[in-house]
């Protein structure tokens, strides 16, 4: 990514950003940073991460995906 700020080159950020702020961001109105960094925290680790089905990863959520990924790296030991 040499460029700064060229979408073309740091899409896939600027898609997860654009989610954050359509799911999360535009939905709530923060009287305080301290309560806007808990609420996007509490929604990328409790929602997100967790919950949230993603379809690049055939529609389950990261953290499924990724202990799918290490049982299947451990059966192939």
């Amino acid at each position: 990514m040499s460029k700064k700020a060229d979408c073309d080159e740091n899409a896939l950020m600027e898609s997860f950003f654009g989610t954050v702020k359509e799911e999360c961001v535009y939905r709530h109105t923060f009287r305080t940073r301290s309560e806007a960094r808990q609420t996007i925290f509490e929604y990328l680790e409790v929602f997100y991460n967790r919950t949230r089905r993603h379809s690049a990863l055939g529609q389950v959520s990261p953290v499924i995906y990724e202990q799918r990924a290490k049982q299947d790296a451990q059966s192939d030991s």
